[in-house]
């Protein structure tokens, strides 16, 4: 569905990935963990394009995402749901109207077809009661829930998670991975970069880790966690238990 080849992705001087290959099977939850500034939200957003990519290619489910531009990158955008750490929410528009207006502008649905699907999707994340709230009425994990609501409303393909629940306190956090947990049990394929390490253990189909701008390591969570085969994760893995990370 998602395949990374060869990516790389300079700032300058600074080259933030190095050779990035990844490839995401349909309906596959693949989770990416490293330390802070290991390039894992950069590699996000070139996937959308939000940044461009130095080098190297991406292609959903067999179109070139890098080879678009213009109309065409828009319209592959809408393919490519992605829920920020932030909830960038419309404080002025009601729930409602946050999770229809993209559907209305950017993929022309006639406003009753966007209302239902809205609602649908709200409902899907147990939000259907507060469609005639204001986001400032809702508590963050509310107002991320309704997030990733608009982004489900487009109908992706894939969906992007950049730390979803980071800007979130402690306890409003599982109301967020409850989501996320029933939208691998319904097969939508997703990539989440998050420090949810549990999370990662109990729902990822694979794990990734990435230090210095390269993947060092990929596999199931439990090998990922339980017998880590390089240096680096084990020293990540080490800091994490220490609270150092």
């Amino acid at each position: 569905m998602l395949e990374i080849n060869k990516l790389e992705k300079q700032f300058g001087d600074v080259r933030v990935l190095t050779s990035i290959d990844l490839n995401v099977e349909a309906g596959e939850l693949v989770f990416v963990i490293g330390p802070s500034g290991s390039g894992k939200s950069t590699m996000l957003r070139c996937c959308n394009r939000l940044e461009e990519p130095t080098s190297g290619s991406i292609l959903l489910d067999g179109e070139h995402v890098t080879a678009c531009h213009g109309r065409a990158l828009d319209r592959m955008r809408l393919k490519i749901g992605m829920v920020f750490q932030g909830f960038h929410l419309y404080p002025h528009k009601s729930v409602l109207a946050n999770v229809m207006l993209a559907q209305v502008k950017a993929l022309k649905r006639d406003k009753a077809v966007a209302q239902a699907r809205a609602m649908e999707m709200l409902d899907t994340v147990g939000l259907a009661h507060k469609a005639d709230a204001m986001p400032g009425e809702l508590s963050g994990g509310q107002q991320q829930r309704v997030a990733i609501a608009r982004a489900l409303a487009l109908d992706p393909k894939v969906m992007l998670f950049d730390e979803p629940t980071s800007a979130l306190d402690p306890e409003l956090v599982g109301s967020v991975l409850k989501v996320m947990k029933q939208l691998r049990e319904q097969g939508m394929t997703m990539v989440v970069v998050s420090h949810e390490m549990e999370f990662a253990r109990e729902a990822a189909d694979r794990v990734v880790f990435m230090d210095g701008g390269v993947v060092v390591e990929s596999g199931p969570p439990e090998q990922i966690f339980g017998n880590p085969s390089s240096e680096r994760l084990r020293a990540f893995l080490s800091r994490l238990r220490k609270g150092g990370e």
